[in-house]
């Protein structure tokens, strides 16, 4: 059992399936997409007091940066690789992912105060 979460940020998918990208990414999060009728839009369900986020169609190559904190980093970077991520490098204390779509990502440590407050939890 570990526990992980993320910070935040608007995900550019360059892609021709963003149903498909912002399904990588609820699983990746454990949120619900939630599709409001926006065709380069979909927010992704967060709970209270965490920041927004949304995974957006855009036209230029894939990009953003984002950290995913845990208590478990290998775990984690286990749970991540089952949905699609690829392994890119491991530096210091962290480990560089990249999802399906080709955004970069970091599994870190606990980064914020109260970690695992609003984390999940992971079996």
């Amino acid at each position: 059992m570990h526990h992980s979460r993320f910070c935040t940020f608007i995900i550019d998918c360059k892609t021709d399936d963003l149903e498909a990208a912002a399904t990588f990414w609820s699983k990746a999060f454990g949120r619900e997409t939630k599709p409001d009728g926006t065709a380069n839009y979909i927010p992704l369900a967060m709970k209270d007091g965490e920041s927004l986020c949304e995974v957006q169609l855009v036209p230029h190559e894939s990009r953003v940066h984002l950290d995913i904190e845990t208590d478990d980093i290998e775990a984690e970077v286990k749970r991540l690789t089952a949905l699609g991520a690829s392994e890119v490098e491991r530096i210091k204390t962290w480990v560089v992912m990249q999802a399906p779509t080709g955004q970069r990502f970091c599994v870190v440590r606990p980064q914020t105060k109260g970690f695992p407050a609003n984390a999940n939890r992971w079996e």
